[in-house]
């Protein structure tokens, strides 16, 4: 008998091995060393790129560089970074979190060539519209064998955009707080019922709604959720240092928990990946919609990715989870079960409450971005006179997460993340000399205290 559960759990150890880990590990400190550092350098650039200074409104493209980082960030900035991290935490122990960091390290340089490239090579779809991504960019750039990886990458792209993992447990977090450990068998189908008629409202409204929906609630909960946890921290502030230096004991440890020092390795890139999608490639859709006509100021903005969602974000709730007491006390608790357990521990109702707000709203712009970035997938796979239809199935799909267990629905997800970094790392890394060609041109025209050409 098909067991999904344990399908789901095997494609996920499957696809997130070694080579995949060996492929964006390599891959990022093969920009790094390319690049000269540059766009850790030039990060500087990449704010004054987000604070509007470089605009250009009557570029090509759909969005502003604003909106298309918060577009960006809405589908890393989730439940990723609060449910995301509980699970790592369970599964490989505090030493995943410092592979987090190393993800979200080298991830800079790959935001950096793999979002520049999505301008650089934006292509036309089936309607004559200019669009983004790994897809446009293996087949614009690269010879015709390598279009099967534009195919990989659309056919994972239609699973791993998809909401169920933030429908999942945002319905999971709403049970625990409405009916406690007793809720009734309708109750995840009525949430998911609810959520789906919300995610419909706004998605139907296409790019510009979802870009401004993020714009208008992602930073203010992302504020919250920041004095949330210096809330906590100023009150166990002698217990920060240790909980620090666990963490990277327990990396580099080889009895550490997860399976020893490779086991917690890929527990915490695969979900260091999960967390800020660095080279998985959905952050190259967003950036490719964005205004302007000048690929290096574009892969700069990108840059601050996983600088906000996995080095700030992510390290706030393991954070708190770790000064909250031993994790593994609560065994049956996974997920933002856990990290709802341990703000509550810590600051009572109120703390609970405020977690719920921001979930609410971290899990929903989460919602709103995947629709774009799947609708883009199946765009190019069945011609984008059709892509309208898969906002039904999107929606559709919310209900279907919120109704299934955690396990499937994040091993589903995480599997296919993996498979789309494979097609965007391998033309990324292909394609490095264009990028590099080019950066040396924009980064010494600021040298010269130039500003750069948006041509």
């Amino acid at each position: 008998m098909f067991d999904l559960q344990t399908f789901a759990e095997k494609f996920a150890n499957l696809v997130w091995g070694t080579p995949l880990v060996t492929l964006l590990l390599g891959g990022g400190l093969f920009f790094f060393v390319a690049s000269k550092a540059a766009p850790y350098r030039y990060m500087g650039h990449g704010l004054a790129v987000l604070l509007g200074r470089y605009d250009t409104p009557d570029a090509a493209g759909e969005v502003s560089h604003r909106q298309a980082l918060a577009t960006a960030l809405s589908n890393t900035m989730g439940l990723g970074n609060i449910a995301g991290v509980a699970l790592a935490i369970v599964a490989g122990g505090p030493g995943a979190v410092f592979w987090m960091w190393v993800s979200a390290i080298v991830g800079i340089a790959t935001k950096f060539f793999t979002c520049s490239l999505g301008v650089m090579y934006r292509g036309r779809d089936s309607l004559g519209t200019l669009q983004g991504g790994p897809m446009y960019v293996i087949r614009e750039a690269l010879p015709k064998p390598f279009y099967g990886l534009a195919v990989l990458f659309s056919l994972a792209g239609l699973i791993g955009t998809l909401p169920i993992f933030q429908a999942n447990q945002l319905t999971a977090l709403i049970e625990g707080a409405t009916f406690g450990d007793a809720a009734p068998a309708w109750a995840s189908l009525l949430i998911g019922t609810c959520l789906a008629a919300v995610v419909g409202v706004v998605i139907f409204g296409g790019l510009p709604r979802v870009a401004n929906v993020a714009v208008a609630m992602l930073p203010t909960m992302v504020a919250v959720y920041l004095l949330m946890t210096l809330w906590v921290v100023a009150n166990n502030l002698s217990a920060v240092p240790g909980i620090l230096v666990a963490i990277i004991r327990e990396a580099l440890s080889p009895s550490a928990v997860g399976g020893g020092f490779l086991g917690v390795l890929l527990i915490g890139i695969s979900r260091g990946a999960f967390s800020n999608e660095a080279g998985v490639g959905t952050e190259v859709m967003a950036h490719g919609a964005a205004k302007t006509n000048e690929p290096i100021r574009e892969g700069m903005l990108a840059t601050l990715g996983p600088v906000f969602d996995t080095l700030i974000v992510c390290t706030c709730t393991a954070v708190v989870i770790l000064l909250a007491g031993d994790w593994r006390e609560p065994r049956e608790l996974s997920g933002i079960n856990l990290t709802a357990y341990a703000f509550q521990s810590e600051m009572g109702t109120v703390g609970l409450v405020l977690l719920g707000l921001v979930a609410l709203i971290l899990s929903m712009t989460t919602m709103f971005a995947g629709w774009y970035f799947g609708a883009k997938c199946f765009g190019f796979l069945a011609g984008a006179r059709w892509q309208r239809w898969f906002r039904w199935f999107f929606v559709l799909s919310v209900i279907f997460g919120a109704t299934v267990s955690i396990d499937v629905v994040f091993n589903l997800i995480s599997a296919c993340y993996g498979l789309m970094a494979i097609p965007t790392m391998v033309s990324s890394i292909l394609l490095a000399p264009q990028v590099l060609a080019a950066s040396r041109d924009y980064f010494a025209s600021l040298s010269g205290n130039l500003k750069a050409p948006d041509t």
